[in-house]
């Protein structure tokens, strides 16, 4: 990436391939004044992701070729009615045989957009999925910390058992029970 590229310039973390396509995507969003038109698209093509293991394995599958990747993400694109800006970058990170990398795409994009609306990004992982007052709650939590708007990420992980792990910037707060857990264990073999 140039060093006078705006994504270079902004002192996101972002960078690498993944990176180097959301660039490229939010540029042409913010032309087209669709970004968070960009963002819906993304965001649903990705819950389309996460709930079908036959789509994950065409994205993440070495053994389809191009022309098969961009057959049956046309198809799916189609179907989910994701056309425009979205539907057509996805089509083309098919042509290139870059699927794979398409969730890290998302999440750069996400925090690009976080950034240039002047927020910050975090990625929660709860035990189960958060309600609208729950978010609402972290997310003022969370600005408390940054000292300005953030946008999350959030994921569920059942083994964690209880509690959250925060990631935001280069921070991480872990109140997971199951890493709780593991400290007390250790703690008890160290006294025993």
């Amino acid at each position: 990436m140039r060093e006078d590229h705006p994504v270079a310039q902004s002192g996101s973390m972002i960078s690498g391939m993944a990176g180097r396509y959301a660039g490229s995507l939010f540029e042409l969003a913010k032309e087209a004044k669709a970004i968070s038109t960009v963002e819906a698209d993304l965001d649903r093509f990705e819950k389309l992701l996460e709930g079908s293991d036959d789509l994950q394995r065409l994205v993440e599958s070495p053994v389809f070729s191009a022309d098969d990747q961009l057959k049956a993400i046309s198809a799916v694109l189609d179907k989910a009615g994701i056309s425009g800006l979205v539907g057509n970058f996805l089509r083309v990170v098919a042509q290139n045989r870059r699927l794979f990398a398409v969730p890290q795409m998302i999440r750069a994009f996400r925090h690009i957009a976080a950034e240039d609306r002047g927020e910050t990004t975090a990625d929660v992982v709860a035990a189960h999925a958060l309600n609208a007052t729950q978010e609402k709650e972290l997310k003022a939590a969370l600005k408390a910390v940054a000292g300005k708007d953030v946008s999350i990420n959030v994921s569920v992980d059942p083994s964690i058992l209880g509690g959250l792990v925060v990631k935001m910037g280069s921070r991480q707060i872990d109140t997971s029970l199951k890493t709780k857990l593991n400290s007390l264990k250790l703690a008890l073999k160290e006294v025993g």
